[in-house]
C-alpha cells in the first residue's frame, strides 16, 4: 500500500502588458504602493499527486495484514495467522500442551486455517481452552487417585494427533479433494462434528473423574472406581453432552454450520462417546490388543463422530429437506 502527498509544480501564465511607467498608489496614512512597470510575470500554483513508496516498516505491516487478510485463505495467510496467534498465546499454551505438542498443534492450525479459515480455526481454538479447562478441574485430587492425564494435564504429539485426526482429513479433503460446494459443505459438517465428539469425551472423562458419584461400566453397568476405561458416569455424561452443545452452538455462530447441523453433531458425538465407551470396557487393555491404547481409540472415536454427523446429514436432513 502507498500513500499520497501533494507536491506544487510553478507554471508561467501569459504575460499583462506592461506599464509604461511606475504606478504609484497613495493610502490615507501617507504611505505609497509603487508597482513595477515590469513585471516578471504572474505565477500559478498547480496541486499535483505523486505517489511514493512507503517506509520499510509501514510497507512490511502493510504487507503482512494483505496476506493475513486473504480470502479466501492462502498458506501463506494460514501460516503467518497461525504464527502470530501461537506467539500471543503462548502463555496459555504451555499450561496445555508440552513443546512437542505445541509444534503438533501448529501444523494442526495452520491446516485448519488454510482449509476453513478464521472460524474454523476459532472452533478449534475454543475446543483447546475448554478441554484444558476441564483437564484442570480438581488436578490435585486426580493425581493422589492416580487418574489424572500425565506431566499436569499437558498433553503431547500423540495426543494432539489423535484428537484431530478426523478433523485433519476433512481438511486436506476439503483443500485437495474437490467435489463442489456441496462437498465442501458435508466435509465442514465432519470438522466440527469430530471436535465436538472429542471435546465431549474429554469432558465427560475428566468431570466424571473430579465429580462422578457412582462410575458405571457400560457394557455391564457393574460399579467401577473412578478412571476405569470404559467407564461413565451420570455427572460427566451430562457435562459432555452440553460440551458438545456448546462447541456446536459455537460452529453454528461462525457460519461452519447450520442450526440443524448443530443437533446432529451432538447426536453424532453421543453415539461416538459410547461407542468408545464399548470399546474400551470390552478391548482395552486386554490381551492382544495392547495396540488399543487411549491415541488409538481417540481416533476411532473422532472419527466415528465425524462419519455419524455426515451419514445423518444425507440420510435425515436429505430426506426430511430434499
Amino acid at each position: 500500500m502507498a500513500f499520497s502527498i501533494l507536491t506544487v509544480q510553478p507554471i508561467p501564465l501569459v504575460r499583462h502588458s506592461p506599464l509604461s511607467s511606475p504606478l504609484t498608489i497613495n493610502s490615507p496614512r501617507g504611505t505609497s504602493l509603487k508597482l513595477d512597470p515590469k513585471p516578471r510575470g504572474l505565477m500559478m500554483v498547480p496541486i499535483k499527486a505523486v505517489r511514493v513508496p512507503e517506509s520499510g516498516f509501514q510497507g512490511a505491516v502493510s504487507g503482512v495484514l494483505n496476506i493475513i487478510q486473504a480470502s479466501p485463505p492462502t498458506w501463506q495467510s494460514a501460516l503467518l495467522s497461525n504464527l502470530l496467534i501461537f506467539v500471543l498465546g503462548s502463555p496459555l499454551l504451555v499450561t496445555g500442551l508440552s513443546l512437542s505438542g505445541i509444534g503438533a498443534a501448529f501444523l494442526l492450525g495452520t491446516l485448519t486455517w488454510r482449509a476453513f479459515g478464521g472460524s474454523g480455526f476459532f472452533l478449534v481454538a475454543m475446543y483447546f481452552v475448554l478441554g484444558t479447562a476441564a483437564t484442570k478441574v480438581k488436578m490435585a485430587q486426580k493425581e493422589s487417585q492416580g487418574v489424572a492425564e500425565k506431566r499436569k494435564g499437558r498433553r503431547g504429539p500423540g495426543s494432539v494427533i489423535g484428537s484431530s485426526a478426523a478433523g485433519c482429513v476433512c481438511a486436506v479433503l476439503s483443500i485437495y479433494g474437490g467435489g463442489g460446494a456441496a462437498i465442501s459443505r458435508l466435509l465442514q459438517l465432519g470438522f466440527v462434528a469430530s471436535f465436538c465428539t472429542k471435546l465431549s469425551d474429554t469432558v465427560s472423562s475428566e468431570i466424571g473423574k473430579a465429580y462422578g458419584k457412582t462410575t458405571y461400566l457400560v457394557t455391564t453397568f457393574k460399579v467401577v472406581p473412578r478412571g476405569t476405561e470404559g467407564a461413565v458416569s451420570v455427572e460427566g455424561t451430562i457435562a459432555g453432552l452440553l460440551a458438545s452443545t456448546l462447541l456446536a452452538y459455537v460452529g453454528c455462530l461462525v457460519g461452519q454450520i447450520d442450526a440443524s447441523e448443530v443437533v446432529i453433531c451432538i447426536v453424532a458425538s453421543q453415539i461416538a462417546n459410547l461407542g468408545e465407551s464399548v470399546l474400551g470396557a470390552a478391548l482395552q487393555d486386554k490381551e492382544g490388543f495392547q495396540w488399543l491404547n487411549n491415541d488409538v481409540v481417540n481416533v476411532i472415536n473422532i472419527s466415528l463422530g465425524s462419519i455419524s454427523a455426515v451419514l445423518m446429514q444425507q440420510v435425515v436432513l436429505q430426506k426430511w429437506y430434499p
